[in-house]
């Protein structure tokens, strides 16, 4: 199928992508713009700019997890649209926020009794479950990991670690937050190997951290997520998740789930815990959670709930168009089959990942779950040096190919094509990732 294929008609930008390109700059706040081209439809995992060019979209499945323009939220997105657009549903009552909740609830790891914050983006969620622990603990400390993003207002940003552009300028932020080594394995912070290190990533904030500088008895609770994002699409070995929610229930400190980039089906489950056989406390959601409708939820066990009205609220969370795109997009990956899709799709891709490993010496590490991919691109592989003067000429020379791609971690590329996605689609990205290694190798 031709609308499959990427199909380059002139250079990147065009005339028409570099005139949308001038105009945000001018008029938009310097933000975290990538690649120069301007968007003018989207199906499935591919999309045209405004200068007729066509490209396999790779980035976007992080938000429109079922892929562009699918038609199930489309129709359901212009039925709602047609009844009401907007009722105030913090305040008062409709449906469809009551049946989203509903649903949340029901595909959520663990049977026991669960309630629903409903907000606006990944952000909010993770701000929601900040007052919910301290609320229900009594407590104000908390603990994240090197590596994390949990969002870029001031309370999640405290949480957040992923790069120090998001962190300068803009202390002091919310007190009270402990960050540990990650158990980024191909990169240890205590420069041992998985598994005779004996987890001690983890058993380090049992051992050190509550003896040394953080009381146990003061930390609310405990953020991570089971595939880090922005960090590099890193996954940790799932002993090391057990252990740390170990510890936590020891001490009574919660245990948070951010799967705002890792949920709703990316990784071949619909939640990335899933991987690790935990349930947490607390499971914070967003992006692909209404295929690109803004939305966020933070989904937590029933007693930890705010104790008085007025204690936490907004007034866009769960508003109708979301809840319905919510509803509609939980219905697609179920009766469409798109996990199972994910993990043959997430499988292929994977492997063809660790072809090229074998083929440039430059690949250091590739990994993550189902279509949750990253590779890291190294100097070489025995300093592992990152290379991301190199990774950027490897997302240049694809954008120009028709692969639209975007960096993460030190020097490392992710790939999130929705779970729509297929075998041509793959071999296709493939391809093109490889002509564009040789091409920003050579150029060096």
């Amino acid at each position: 199928m031709a609308q499959e294929c990427p199909k380059i008609i002139c250079s990147i930008p065009g005339p028409e992508s570099r005139r949308i390109v001038a105009m945000d700059t001018q008029y938009l706040a310097t933000g975290t713009k990538g690649s120069p081209v301007a968007v003018k439809w989207g199906k499935g995992v591919v999309f045209e700019d405004l200068d007729g060019n066509r490209f396999l979209d790779f980035t976007n499945g992080m938000v429109a997890g079922i892929g562009h323009g699918h038609p199930r939220v489309a129709k359901a997105i212009q039925e709602q649209a047609g009844k009401f657009l907007f009722f105030n549903g913090p305040d008062f009552y409709y449906e469809v926020q009551s049946q989203v909740a509903q649903a949340l609830v029901r595909v959520t790891p663990g049977d026991h009794r669960k309630k629903v914050f409903l907000s606006n983006s990944g952000a909010e969620a993770n701000e929601a479950a900040i007052k919910l622990a301290r609320s229900a603990t009594g407590r104000k400390q908390f603990i994240a990991f090197l590596g994390a993003f949990h969002g870029r207002t001031i309370g999640a940003l405290s949480l957040t670690a992923s790069k120090v552009v998001q962190r300068e300028t803009f202390f002091p932020m919310m007190p009270g937050v402990t960050h540990l080594p990650f158990a980024y394995c191909y990169r240890c912070s205590y420069k041992q190997s998985y598994p005779s290190c004996d987890l001690w990533c983890a058993q380090i904030l049992e051992d050190v951290y509550f003896k040394s500088v953080l009381p146990p008895e003061e930390v609310a609770a405990l953020f991570m997520e089971p595939e880090q994002g922005e960090g590099g699409y890193v996954v940790p070995p799932s002993p090391f998740v057990q252990k740390i929610q170990q510890i936590c229930q020891k001490y009574g400190i919660l245990f948070v789930a951010d799967e705002v980039q890792a949920g709703c089906g990316k990784t071949g489950k619909l939640f990335a815990i899933e991987h690790h056989a935990v349930v947490p406390d607390v499971l914070n959601l967003g992006k692909a959670i209404a295929s690109g409708v803004p939305m966020g939820a933070t989904i937590f066990r029933a007693e930890l709930d705010f104790p008085k009205q007025g204690r936490h609220s907004n007034t866009y969370g769960g508003n109708p168009l979301a809840a319905v795109a919510c509803l509609a997009t939980l219905e697609a990956i179920q009766e469409e089959k798109l996990l199972e899709n994910c993990q043959r799709m997430g499988q292929r891709f994977a492997d063809g990942l660790r072809g090229l490993q074998q083929e440039f010496e430059e690949i250091g590490d590739v990994r993550g779950l189902g279509l949750m991919l990253a590779i890291e691109l190294v100097e070489d592989r025995t300093s592992k040096e990152p290379a991301r003067a190199l990774r950027d000429r490897v997302i240049d020379a694809c954008c120009s190919k028709g692969l639209l791609l975007l960096p993460c971690g030190m020097s490392s590329i992710r790939f999130t094509p929705a779970m729509v996605v297929n075998a041509e689609q793959i071999d296709t990205a493939l391809g093109i990732l490889r002509e564009s290694i040789r091409e920003a190798r050579a150029s060096a």
